[in-house]
């Protein structure tokens, strides 16, 4: 289960760490795309396989249906991790995420997503401020 919030240095490279913790994880490979949100999401193979049937199987007829599997997959790239648990991320997705030096990677369940430090704690003290309006609504959906 991946779950947490773990701040990290892009180094010069365009290197990420991805924490430890995660990393036997991804063993088996692992696939970075756009978010939503200008985020970055990290899969593991295994993950993107079931996310990239999904958007295989939604109506091309439709056209928001179109522009998200675009999105997500035209944005989507194999990543390896190096010795030291690294990811290359590549310039499109970094200026997609607006990535410089300081990122924030957290955990949701079965994937990570990865923040730039700033636009995560944007999002986040806005998300707290109406964490009783989602509860409520999340309510709704039986949560």
């Amino acid at each position: 289960m991946l779950i947490g919030e773990y701040k990290h240095i892009i180094d010069i490279k365009k290197r990420l760490a991805i924490p430890a913790k995660f990393r036997r994880v991804f063993s088996q490979g692992a696939v970075i795309t756009r978010g939503i949100d200008n985020c970055l999401v990290l899969y593991s193979s295994k993950e993107w396989e079931n996310m990239a049937k999904k958007l295989g199987q939604l109506p091309s007829s439709q056209v928001e249906a179109r522009s998200f599997a675009r999105v997500m997959l035209a944005g989507a790239m194999p990543v390896k991790f190096d010795r030291l648990g690294r990811i290359l991320i590549p310039d499109y997705l970094k200026n997609y995420a607006f990535l410089k030096k300081n990122a924030v990677v957290i955990g949701l369940y079965t994937r990570l997503e990865i923040w730039s430090e700033e636009k995560w704690e944007l999002y986040k003290k806005q998300a707290e401020n109406e964490v009783g309006d989602l509860a409520a609504k999340l309510g709704e959906l039986g949560l």
